[in-house]
C-alpha cells in the first residue's frame, strides 16, 4: 500500500529499527498536544481487562511492528506489537489485525493501522469462550521494512502462576470479562495479558500429540501432575494444569512436527499468542523447536491366568466396514490386550457407516473385526448386541453407533434369553436364589428420558467357571456443549453432565436390582462413561456402594484413558460390584495404545480388569 503523508509519518510512535536492506523511518518525540501524544497505542486498545475500552470504536494510526502473518484459513490477518511497552503488566502490547484476505505486509514491517476495534468470540457467544481483541476493516500503511521484532516474552514455569483463574463476577453470570487482569496471580490472566504478543517457550515437553489439524500441546511445567510417560494428568476440577499451551504453526503443514506425548520441542518455539475456539490460548509458531523423541511406546497388558476372568472396554471410534483400521484394532485386542475373555465395544456403527438409508444392522462391521482378530492370532470371538432404532442413539448421523459384546466361547459362555430389542427393557428376576436377567442380551430401561439421543446400556449374562457374571456395556452422552477450561465463565459450566447424572442413576438403580436379588452377584458396568473418576457422574454410579470404579485402584498418575487439550484424563471406566471388588487378585490396567500417539486408531485407550469370580 502507498505511504501516507509526512504528517502521518511524523506521528509514528514506533521506534523503527533499520536493517541493512531498509531505511530508518523515524519518529518525532511526543509532546503534550502533539499528534503523537494523542495517538492510540496498542496497550490502550487492549486495556487492563479482557474487553477493549475501545471496542466498537474507530482508531487511527495505531503503530506497531508486524510479528506474524496468517494468509490462510478463515482468520486471515497479521499481528502487530508495540516495541515500547508501558509499565502495566496487565496490558498487552500486541493485537491481531483481521484483513479477511491475504495480508500485504511482511514480518518486520513497521506499520500504522486504522480501523474498528472488535471483540471476536471464536465459536460464537453461545460457546462461552473468551473474546479476541482485533482491529477490523483496516487501512494499513507500511512505513518501513526489515525491522527487528520486539523481543519475545518467555512463557515458563516461573512466569505462569499456579492458580488457574479468578472466580467470575456474580453480577455478570460468572464472567471474568469485567475483572481487572492479575497476571501475577492467575494463569488465565497471565496469558490474556500477552494476547497478540510475540512469546516463546523453551524445551517444552509435548503433552498432547500432533493431530491432523497441525496442532499439539506442550507444558512449560514438566513437574505439574506428571505421569511416567511424559503426560500431564487431570485429576481434579480445581487443578487444571496451568502450564499447558497449544502450539500451531504459521508455516506449511508439512513442516509441523509429528509428535507424541513425552516428546520435546527442544530449543525455542516462538510466535504470536492467539486465542481460538479449540483450546484457547495458542502459540502460533513462526519458529518451532527441534523434535526430540521421548521414546513413548505402546503398552501391552499381561495375559489373564486360567482362573482369572479378563473383561475389557474399548471405544473403537465409529468403526464401520469401510474403515482401514480393522487389522490394527485386531492386533491391539490380541497383542496389547492379550485377548480378553469379554470385550465391550463402543462406537460400533451399522453395516454401511454414515450412509443414512435406514440400515441399523452391524453384522458386517462386527464380523469383519472378528475375522481380523482370528487373522491376528486371536480366538474366534462370538458376539451379542441389539440393533438400535434408526437415528435414535446419537453419534455420527446415519452411523447408528451402539455397544456390542465380544466373548471367547472357549473361556466363557453367554446365557441367551430371547426377546431383547431396541425398545424392550430387560429386567431382573430371582431364580433358585440367584439373580437372572429376563432378557439377555437386553437393554436397560431404554425408554427412560435419560437416554434421549444417546446410547442405551446393553446388559448380558455370562458364565465363567460356573459363576454368573452380569456385564453392562455403556456409552454415556458426550461432553459436547460444555464450556472450555479457558472460557470467560469461571468456573466453566458443564451442562452436559446433567444427562450423564440421570444415566448414571438408571444404571445404578439396575445394579441395585441385581444385588437385591442376589447380594453377592458379580456385576461389571463398563464403557465410555465420558466423565472423570472424581466426577459427580462416577459418584452417582457408585451410590450406596453398588459399584466402585476400579481405575481408582491405580496410582493417581496412572489414571487416564484419553488426552484432551494436553490433559491426560479418565473417560473410560470399569465399575464393579462389592463381590468383584473383594475377589481374589483383582487387577486393573489402562492400556495406553492410542490417546498419546499421533497415529492413533481411536482417541480412547482400552481398559482391562482381571479378577477371580
Amino acid at each position: 500500500m502507498a505511504s501516507k503523508s509526512s504528517a502521518r509519518l511524523a506521528a509514528l510512535t514506533v521506534a523503527a529499527v533499520c536493517s541493512a536492506a531498509s531505511t530508518v523511518v523515524l519518529t518525532v518525540p511526543a509532546h503534550a498536544g502533539s499528534a503523537a501524544a494523542d495517538a492510540v497505542r496498542i496497550h490502550d486498545i487492549q486495556g487492563s481487562t479482557r474487553l477493549s475500552p475501545y471496542a466498537g470504536r474507530q482508531v487511527a494510526d495505531v503503530a506497531g511492528i508486524v510479528t506474524g502473518v496468517r494468509g490462510y484459513g478463515s482468520s486471515k490477518g497479521f499481528w502487530i506489537q508495540d516495541p515500547r511497552p508501558d509499565a502495566d503488566p496487565a496490558t498487552s502490547e500486541g493485537v491481531f489485525v483481521f484483513t479477511n484476505k491475504a495480508p500485504e505486509v511482511a514480518v518486520g514491517d513497521a506499520v500504522t493501522v486504522s480501523g474498528t476495534v472488535s471483540e471476536y468470540v471464536p465459536g460464537g457467544t453461545s460457546s462461552g469462550n473468551q473474546s479476541l481483541t482485533e482491529i477490523t476493516r483496516p487501512t494499513v500503511t507500511v512505513v518501513s521494512g526489515g525491522n527487528a521484532l520486539p523481543a519475545a516474552t518467555t512463557v515458563s514455569a516461573r512466569s505462569v502462576p499456579r492458580a488457574y483463574a479468578p472466580e467470575g463476577d456474580g453480577a455478570a453470570n460468572g464472567s471474568v470479562n469485567g475483572l481487572t487482569l492479575r497476571p501475577r496471580t492467575y494463569a488465565l490472566d497471565y496469558y490474556e495479558s500477552l494476547e497478540g504478543m510475540n512469546v516463546r517457550v523453551a524445551d517444552a515437553r509435548v503433552v498432547g500429540a500432533s493431530d491432523p489439524y497441525t496442532e499439539l500441546w506442550v507444558t512449560v511445567k514438566p513437574w505439574e501432575n506428571p505421569n511416567r510417560r511424559g503426560g500431564t494428568v487431570y485429576g481434579s476440577y480445581d487443578d487444571r494444569n496451568t502450564g499447558r499451551l497449544q502450539i500451531q504453526s504459521l508455516g506449511k503443514p508439512a513442516d509441523f512436527p509429528v509428535a507424541d506425548v513425552g516428546d520435546t520441542l527442544a530449543g525455542t518455539t516462538a510466535g504470536p499468542l492467539d486465542y481460538n475456539q479449540y483450546g484457547g490460548y495458542t502459540l502460533v509458531a513462526s519458529e518451532i523447536g527441534a523434535l526430540e523423541s521421548g521414546g513413548t511406546e505402546r503398552e501391552s497388558t499381561r495375559r489373564q491366568s486360567a482362573r482369572e476372568l479378563a473383561v475389557a472396554t474399548y471405544n473403537v471410534e465409529n468403526l464401520d466396514p469401510s474403515d482401514d483400521t480393522f487389522t490394527a484394532h485386531a492386533e491391539t485386542i490380541v497383542h496389547n490386550l492379550k485377548s480378553p475373555d469379554i470385550v465391550s465395544l463402543e462406537e460400533i456403527q451399522d453395516d454401511n457407516g454414515a450412509t443414512d438409508d435406514g440400515t441399523v444392522t452391524a453384522d458386517e462391521t462386527v464380523g469383519k473385526l472378528i475375522d481380523a482378530i482370528v487373522a491376528a492370532g486371536g480366538p474366534r470371538y462370538e458376539w451379542r448386541g441389539i440393533d438400535p432404532v434408526d437415528k435414535a442413539d446419537g453419534g455420527e448421523p446415519g452411523g447408528n453407533i451402539r455397544q456390542a459384546f465380544l466373548f471367547n466361547p472357549e473361556r466363557v459362555s453367554f446365557t441367551d434369553r430371547a426377546g431383547g430389542d431396541a425398545t424392550t427393557a430387560t429386567g431382573v428376576r430371582k431364580a433358585r436364589g440367584k439373580a437372572a436377567l429376563t432378557l439377555s442380551p437386553g437393554r436397560v430401561d431404554p425408554a427412560n428420558p435419560a437416554w434421549e439421543d444417546s446410547r442405551k446400556p446393553l446388559a448380558g449374562e455370562f458364565v465363567f467357571r460356573g459363576r454368573t457374571v452380569f456385564v453392562i456395556a455403556n456409552h454415556f452422552n458426550s461432553k459436547g456443549g460444555d464450556q472450555g477450561l479457558t472460557a470467560q465463565y469461571q468456573p466453566p459450566s458443564r451442562s452436559s453432565e446433567t444427562q450423564r447424572h440421570a444415566q448414571a442413576k438408571v444404571v445404578n438403580t439396575f445394579v441395585k436390582e441385581i444385588l437385591a436379588a442376589q447380594k453377592n452377584a458379580d456385576v461389571v458396568a463398563l464403557g465410555d462413561i465420558n466423565d472423570f473418576e472424581f466426577s459427580e457422574t462416577a459418584r452417582v454410579l457408585e451410590d450406596d456402594g453398588a459399584l466402585w470404579s476400579a481405575v481408582k485402584s491405580l496410582p493417581r498418575s496412572e489414571r487416564y484413558s484419553y488426552v484432551y487439550q494436553g490433559n491426560s484424563q479418565v473417560l473410560d471406566q470399569i465399575l464393579v460390584s462389592p463381590s468383584v471388588r473383594r475377589a481374589g487378585h483383582l487387577s486393573y490396567d489402562s492400556v495406553h495404545v492410542n490417546a498419546e500417539f499421533h497415529d492413533q486408531i481411536s482417541d480412547h485407550d482400552p481398559q482391562v480388569l482381571r479378577f477371580r469370580p
